[in-house]
């Protein structure tokens, strides 16, 4: 019998009620509730799903085994180890942190508690339904774009750590060696913060990545086009179409996958099959999470240098 596990969610926004969603459609998971700053919002989302509003963090850890972190990304760290301090496993969205220094210590925390710390990287699995991950050739050349319209969502941090982290992260999963530079340039927005941002990074293998975000655009574009050795990649993420020129047996029904349809779902999934002891790892793991953040501030720092 499957092992039933105390889930709850840290954050009411908008990503706090995906992660509610999904624990609460669960078999072998309890949904306790949600923790918020504002009560009224934390109970209005757990209340139909059969859980609680908590306004006392500590209540909240008390009443649950596993925890998903959708807090402001400012948040994370603080959040994450008072969860892992009460022996909880952590499922915290991206990005990890906003500096490396406090991602180490969410680390180190999970490590010395023998706990399961994930991050919400969840594109990782639609590579992998696609095959990408297993692919035999190092790629030459990734080109990424991301726009969408301005949203009240993740004003916290930067178009970098909000939207070019999830390509950044990707682009780590299917190289084999280290970045050596980044450049980049980019508009502010109200705030003061990176809004728009392009970047370019180059690793030891060759391999250069395009990278450009913005949280100003008109209409939502998401595309990426991979160039290997033997043939090219690209992928529509919003229209779901794939094209593959190369000979690497990829799936190109791959949106119709579990993992396509649910990536969320199926980052989830590994993520609680890690804290059973049924998988060997979450689908991201804590230090992949690092590396991606570690490689977001290089580029922002470019950004500044570029100014």
């Amino acid at each position: 019998m499957v092992e039933t596990l105390r889930a709850g969610v840290i954050g009411a926004g908008v990503f706090g009620g995906y992660h509610a969603r999904q624990y609460a459609g669960r078999v072998g998971i309890s949904f306790s509730g949600v923790f918020d700053v504002h009560p009224d919002r934390a109970a209005k989302l757990a209340m139909p799903l059969g859980g609680r509003g908590f306004s006392d963090l500590d209540a909240f850890l008390d009443a649950v085994d596993v925890v998903t972190i959708a807090s402001p990304a400012t948040y994370h760290a603080e959040q994450a180890l008072a969860a892992l301090a009460a022996g909880k496993h952590v499922y915290v969205e991206k990005p990890i942190g906003v500096s490396v220094a406090d991602a180490e210590r969410m680390r180190n925390a999970a490590d010395a508690g023998q706990l399961v710390l994930a991050c919400g990287h969840q594109e990782r699995v639609v590579f992998r339904a696609m095959g990408l991950l297993d692919a035999p050739e190092q790629p030459l050349l990734l080109e990424a774009v991301r726009h969408g319209p301005s949203s009240p969502r993740s004003q916290d941090v930067s178009a970098v750590l909000d939207l070019m982290i999830h390509d950044i992260d990707l682009v780590l999963a299917v190289s084999s060696s280290d970045a050596v530079t980044a450049e980049g340039d980019g508009v502010r927005g109200p705030n003061g913060v990176w809004d728009q941002a392009r970047a370019e990074i180059t690793f030891e293998s060759g391999l250069t990545a395009v990278l450009d975000v913005s949280r100003l655009a008109p209409a939502r574009r998401r595309t990426m086009r991979i160039v290997y050795p033997s043939g090219e990649v690209e992928i529509d993420f919003v229209a779901r179409t794939f094209r593959n020129s190369t000979a690497f047996p990829l799936n190109a029904g791959f949106a119709d996958t579990p993992a396509g349809t649910d990536p969320l779902g199926a980052s989830i999934d590994a993520f609680l099959g890690a804290v059973r002891g049924e998988a060997d790892r979450p689908a991201v793991t804590a230090g992949e999470a690092i590396a991606a953040l570690d490689l977001a501030l290089a580029v922002e720092q470019a950004l500044e240098d570029a100014a």
